[in-house]
């Protein structure tokens, strides 16, 4: 009996996650790049940063996010999985974050997660988000949720793992 040895191989999940602005302050960056680095050896993980939008004074909170959503939906592929991080977003602790990721991993090819503006998404992001997922009642700035996110995605991949990192 011959074996079919074409199987089809399973495609490895990719993160990317879209900031919108450049991270400023130095600790945030050299913990975001940290995060991201160790994330690396667990899966493949991007992270595209929009330029903020110049001039934002002469535009309404309105015009700011439906530009910048422009910008956000130009670098979503119609077969991503979108995740917003959105403070109305589902909020999970941290291993029901692995489990929910382990999932992501058997179903999606691209998962890509979004930090917006400082005024939140546009209407046409939220059309086209899949989930949304908050990282706590508390309000963070917008440097502290791209550290606490990465974080969160790190110690997701170490409990997926079985990796003695988180301490439940």
């Amino acid at each position: 009996m011959n074996i079919e040895r074409n199987m089809a191989k399973k495609v490895e999940m990719k993160i990317d996650l879209i900031l919108v602005g450049k991270t400023t302050g130095k600790l945030f960056d050299t913990g975001i790049h940290d995060y991201v680095d160790r994330i690396g050896h667990y899966l493949p993980f991007e992270m595209t940063i929009i330029p903020e939008l110049k001039n934002t004074k002469n535009l309404t909170e309105d015009q700011q996010k439906q530009q910048e959503g422009e910008l956000i939906l130009k670098r979503i592929d119609s077969s991503d999985v979108v995740v917003l991080l959105d403070e109305h977003g589902k909020e999970f602790r941290s291993i029901e974050l692995s489990t929910w990721l382990e999932k992501k991993q058997q179903t999606t090819r691209r998962l890509v997660f979004v930090i917006g503006g400082p005024y939140g998404f546009s209407p046409a992001v939220y059309s086209r988000a899949n989930e949304k997922i908050s990282l706590s009642k508390l309000t963070f700035s917008h440097q502290m949720v791209r550290l606490i996110f990465v974080e969160q995605i790190y110690r997701a991949c170490t409990i997926i793992k079985g990796e003695p990192y988180h301490h439940e």
